[in-house]
């Protein structure tokens, strides 16, 4: 973030990153709050400050894209303009922010909010104001439920599926395995673990520990030493990057080499494999559904260069390594299309029945093979994940991608 300008500087250091737009005039009509004839305001926060800034790359992603498309003119005459608070990772904080969006700024929608606990905290509050969370960017089960929190709409694969991908492979893999399993004290870590737990069905008896931690934790090497001692021949981390980081430097101190799966969240090159040495990350599985900018088989796919020639403009600084920016671009894509699909009937209900009925629009950052599609009683988007392994440099494909469909 060196290159900010003074003034996004200082909108960081008060919680807040905006962009100001103005558009061409046309007619609002009946449209929702947050609309006029040449603006469509949206809010969200992310985090730019406390446990996990390794992310911030997230929010300033979203935040680009959209200076992006307000440079081509914006949607269908209307310049969006995206005001991005920091929730700090801290449910409190993520409310409080997000009720001044909504009271204050009178936002239209709320787009992409990240984060497990903090789209937790602001869940039932934007349900009872009919304010749609567009797309929020967690896998918790809880925020597929149309029936109880129609406003509330996520974009990101399953975590419990992917708890049940990890334990079909490491069943194919190693069948007599030794699991220790550790997770963030979160509906994120618990989902994960109870999605291995019903992938690994009669053999849950293979998860020999399993320990969980606290953000606030600020090391979790103790608990590496534990699962070495459990004698554990797999070690399965559900938790953030910099937890990642720590135990795959913690299991190369001790000498120790099992089979390492991460969580996708934590996947990244950048925050989780370069920090924790990128021979000692060597062989760590995760997984993904995004091409990795990167990636020397990806180089000349023309979304990459397209990636590459928006980062190089609007995020001069991003390192392509930090995954963390992937998902806030695809996300700001996918609200670009949704967008694109109201028209000029920019009311909420229409905003949420266009996000509710996804189909043949898939970010052009996915890789290939992932499939996206929503509907109104199923909010679950994303359908697939790659397995990969990091191989000292980038990650390589494990098989196809996997259907995540069958794991319930």
């Amino acid at each position: 973030m060196k290159n900010l300008t003074r003034r996004a500087i200082v909108a960081i250091g008060t919680s807040a990153l905006t962009t100001v737009l103005v558009g061409r005039a046309r007619a609002a009509g009946d449209d929702g709050p947050g609309v006029t004839s040449s603006e469509i305001k949206l809010g969200t926060t992310a985090y730019y400050s406390g446990p996990a800034s390794t992310a911030a790359a997230y929010g300033l992603a979203q935040l680009a894209y959209f200076r992006m498309i307000n440079d081509r003119g914006g949607i269908n005459g209307r310049k969006i303009n995206l005001i991005s608070l920091d929730n700090a990772f801290s449910p409190p904080k993520a409310i409080e922010q997000t009720r001044k969006l909504v009271e204050s700024d009178e936002v239209f929608a709320i787009a992409g909010s990240l984060g497990t606990p903090t789209n937790v905290a602001i869940q039932k509050y934007l349900n009872g104001k009919g304010v749609p969370n567009l797309f929020l960017t967690s896998g918790a089960e809880r925020f597929n439920d149309p029936k109880e929190f129609p406003w509330i709409v996520p974009f990101y694969p399953i975590y419990a599926a992917q708890g049940a991908l990890f334990a079909r492979y490491i069943l194919g893999e190693r069948p007599a395995a030794k699991i220790a399993v550790q997770y963030e004290n979160d509906d994120l870590g618990r989902d994960y673990v109870k999605g291995l737990k019903q992938g690994l069905g009669d053999k849950v008896g293979m998860i020999v520990k399993e320990l969980s931690h606290e953000l606030s934790d600020p090391t979790i090497d103790s608990q590496i030493l534990d699962f070495k001692a459990a004698g554990a021949d797999v070690l399965i981390q559900f938790t953030q990057s910099k937890f990642a980081a720590q135990g795959i430097r913690a299991a190369a101190a001790l000498d120790w080499h099992p089979m390492h799966l991460i969580a996708s969240n934590a996947g990244s090159i950048g925050t989780t494999f370069i920090p924790a040495g990128a021979q000692a990350s060597a062989g760590v599985i995760t997984a993904t559904w995004e091409r990795n900018p990167v990636d020397p088989t990806q180089l000349d796919h023309p979304a990459v260069k397209d990636f590459k020639a928006f980062a190089a403009k609007y995020m001069p600084n991003l390192d392509l390594n930090n995954a963390a920016a992937l998902p806030g671009y695809n996300n700001a894509y996918m609200i670009e299309q949704v967008l694109r699909r109201c028209g000029d009937e920019l009311t909420r209900a229409n905003l949420l029945r266009q996000a509710t009925t996804l189909k043949d629009i898939t970010p052009p950052m996915f890789i290939d093979g992932i499939g996206v599609y929503n509907s109104p009683t199923d909010y679950r988007a994303i359908h697939h994940l790659q397995l990969t392994r990091f191989d000292g440099t980038g990650l390589a494909a494990i098989g196809k991608p996997v259907l995540l469909d069958e794991f319930g």
